[in-house]
């Protein structure tokens, strides 16, 4: 188990090492590096090579057990950072463990095998940190996708990929891997696996998934909260829809009364299937000039932003992995805020 503390800074492009001269103007040392999370100004899809980029140019400067989580896409008033986990070595009242799946076959990828990995990573991270799943607010998962050159060598060995879509193969890796989540976390009993793959209407009330193209494995980040530790803070919410801020407000709220203040917030944003939010029409969903994750992603991270008055936050786009099916499918956003 390990204490942490939370850094971010801002980048002025995906390659910008910049933040190494302040983080260790901060008092630390790379191999302090649990993990660095970053939001990059591409467009968040398959094609996004600025997440390749930031990928490439990290990982040298991080020990080899740390792990990078990189999310495309800036959109409206979402500014690019870098958040690092880092090791503490005082008591912080927040935790955190980190690990990688093995390598993912391009036909596993999305499907039980790629939710069964993720599960025994989580488990094992946890069982060796003593982490407990009551303590868990946030599990961050990055994951692979298909390429359409991964789904040729899927077809030329005879297998089935699970789809050839390589933008719909994102939401696939994404929801594999929050089912995964769920079930080390106990949300879902692991016999409930195969019934959850096929109808994808099971959620995760604490994992946040993103794909892409610059891994083959899975990078996992479990953070966990232990007020009586220290003097930091995690709360987690899910907002019932992209405009509600009375959940963020009540957090917010939460904070002020403990005399403290947000260092970083992480959020999950899916514009909502049904093409409704309270009963009034969104276009989100038919924009064929931009993505509706694209929209999602502004539209959260700008209320989010209006009311935490920072726009360095991380918010991800694509939801799959906590939204729930109640006769209509409602996306639900999980708030991550950090507090002193």
């Amino acid at each position: 188990m390990a204490s942490i503390n939370v850094l971010k800074y801002g980048v002025s492009s995906p390659a910008d090492l910049s933040p190494m001269k302040e983080l260790r103007a901060a008092g630390y040392e790379s191999k302090d590096i649990l993990a660095v999370i970053g939001k990059s100004e591409g467009n968040g899809c398959v094609n996004d090579f600025s997440r390749t980029l930031s990928t490439h140019v990290w990982e040298p400067q991080i020990p080899e057990s740390a792990v990078t989580i990189f999310s495309g896409g800036t959109e409206g008033v979402l500014s690019p950072h870098v958040t690092f986990i880092m090791r503490d070595p005082k008591p912080t009242g927040l935790l955190a463990a980190v690990g990688k799946t093995r390598v993912l076959e391009p036909h596993e990828i999305g499907t039980t095998e790629h939710a069964l990995q993720v599960a025994s990573s989580v488990r094992s991270l946890m069982d060796q940190s003593a982490i407990r799943k009551e303590h868990v607010h946030l599990v961050l998962n990055k994951c692979p996708l298909l390429t359409s050159a991964k789904v040729e060598v899927i077809k030329a060995a005879s297998k089935t990929p699970v789809t050839t879509d390589t933008y719909e193969s994102m939401a696939k890796s994404r929801y594999a891997s929050a089912i995964g989540i769920a079930i080390a976390l106990e949300e879902i009993e692991e016999t409930q696996l195969h019934e959850a793959m096929r109808d994808e209407n099971r959620w995760s009330s604490k994992a946040s998934c993103s794909s892409g193209a610059e891994l083959e494995d899975c990078h996992i980040l479990i953070i966990a909260s232990n007020p009586s530790l220290g003097n930091l803070r995690a709360a987690s919410a899910f907002m019932a829809d992209a405009i509600d801020a009375r959940t963020i407000i009540k957090i917010l709220d939460q904070i002020k009364t403990e005399g403290g203040h947000v260092l970083q917030v992480f959020a999950k944003a899916e514009a909502d299937p049904t093409g409704n939010i309270r009963q009034k029409r969104h276009t989100m969903n038919t924009d064929s000039d931009l993505h509706s994750t694209r929209h999602a992603r502004a539209a959260v991270g700008g209320l989010i932003a209006g009311l935490t008055g920072d726009t360095q936050i991380y918010v991800s786009g694509g939801a799959e992995d906590v939204y729930q099916v109640h006769g209509n499918q409602q996306p639900l956003f999980a708030l991550l805020s950090f507090v002193c």
